[in-house]
């Protein structure tokens, strides 16, 4: 066993896989641990706020203010002007305003402004344009009014008396607050989903839920198809046909078509995230029912297995002693892939909206779900599913590559 262990951890591929994953597995132990929050809370009263640190704007306007002597406006027109205005600015001032195009630099939002301002006529001959693109460049031109202006911005309060706005205070464009100096305060690390929810919280809460889903999914198959396997390669005969039988005929028909099926017939108040991983298990054990009968039916009449049925050993006690530690490893390797196998296809079955049904926890196909159905990559939140692709990935990585690593050391065939 030590020697085992010793081949299996000199393994690079199985190192790197096993260290991927347990990094992993550490991670979605700890976090919780540290970050005391519900993965589920609607902290956010919007959809998908970008990754950073948000602070209390009255907490800002209350607190201490500190001038630095900053260039603020150059920074502050980039903001309010996209690369997609400049872009028609200068298309604008080029065909109609009459001005070269050597003049018109759109890294220089200033200069730009105010060779828009100087240039623009709503009322100019525009030959070839749409009467769309003309509203466009009318509403462009309003939003830029008064946008070179550096004005303090006047804080008003209410009077308690007479009902009235009084000015209370006024903020100039060089004043600063330090973060530190606010109360309140919240950092999103990888922003919030469409429910404005902490994506990095709901993240690592729904990579528990599909390793558990996986765990189960692969415990089932890998259970059902070690049983079967082991009876139809140790029997043989009419056993061994009509296993092999059933399981061609599940090999024939694609298992996530079955997995739609069962799935939605169970229907959607039914479908909890440990059914789901049932079902998984139910619908994919027929290659490693396959793959244990092969390996069982090269053992069956070796010496060893020989000698205990003359003995008078017991079926059981032959197959648990005499066979099945020489199938061990294949049996850890199936297992494995299985875990993988039952993550990705629940990833699969919540993109169809055929996943688990629940309001309580996640799962890395439902933020996925999510995020599709809310159009996050049609708007650029990326932060809503790009992290839940890595972490699939990751997961199925380091399993394959665990998988991998394994195969190279029990196999005849690949051991260097």
């Amino acid at each position: 066993m030590k020697n085992t262990l010793r081949q299996v951890f000199h393994s690079p591929k199985f190192v790197i896989g096993f260290s991927i994953f347990a990094i992993i597995l550490l991670t979605v132990i700890i976090y919780p641990l540290v970050v005391i929050a519900d993965p589920l809370e609607m902290v956010g009263n919007g959809n998908f706020f970008k990754p950073g640190t948000y602070v209390s704007v009255k907490d800002a306007v209350e607190g201490t203010h500190y001038t630095l002597n900053i260039d603020v406006q150059s920074g502050s027109l980039d903001n309010k002007i996209s690369a997609d205005d400049k872009a028609d600015m200068k298309d604008w001032l080029v065909k109609y305003g009459g001005v070269a195009e050597a003049d018109v630099d759109i890294n220089d939002t200033e200069g730009l402004i105010e060779l828009w301002g100087t240039h623009y006529d709503p009322d100019a001959e525009q030959k070839g344009i749409l009467a769309s693109k003309k509203k466009y460049y009318v509403r462009l031109n309003n939003n830029l009014k008064g946008i070179l202006e550096d004005s303090d911005l006047i804080i008003a309060k209410e009077n308690s008396e007479t009902g009235e706005l009084e000015q209370a205070n006024t903020i100039a464009s060089k004043e600063f607050v330090n973060t530190k100096d606010v109360a309140n305060r919240k950092t999103f690390i990888l922003g919030t989903d469409n429910f404005g929810r902490d994506v990095l919280t709901e993240l690592l809460d729904a990579t528990k839920t599909s390793l558990r889903v996986g765990l189960i999914a692969g415990v089932v198959a890998t259970l059902i198809g070690l049983f079967l396997g082991l009876l139809s390669g140790y029997l043989g005969g009419m056993v061994d046909n009509i296993i092999t039988f059933v399981t061609n005929l599940f090999t024939v028909i694609p298992s996530f078509i079955l997995l739609i099926l069962i799935s939605y017939s169970v229907g959607q108040a039914a479908r909890g995230v440990n059914l789901v991983a049932t079902i998984i298990g139910l619908t994919s054990w027929t290659w490693t029912t396959r793959s244990v009968r092969s390996q069982v039916i090269s053992l069956r009449n070796r010496d060893h297995v020989n000698l205990s049925k003359l003995s008078g050993h017991s079926m059981m006690r032959i197959v648990l002693t005499d066979i099945l530690p020489y199938i061990a490893s294949y049996v850890v390797m199936a297992f494995i892939l299985q875990i993988s196998s039952g993550i990705l296809a629940e990833a699969q079955l919540s993109m169809l909206g055929l996943g688990p049904s629940t309001s309580t926890t996640a799962t890395l196909g439902l933020m996925m779900n999510w995020a599709n159905l809310y159009a996050a990559p049609l708007n650029g939140s990326w932060w809503a599913y790009f992290p839940v692709v890595i972490m699939i990935a990751l997961i199925s990585f380091s399993l394959n590559l665990m998988n991998t690593g394994l195969d190279q050391i029990f196999n005849p065939q690949l051991r260097d």
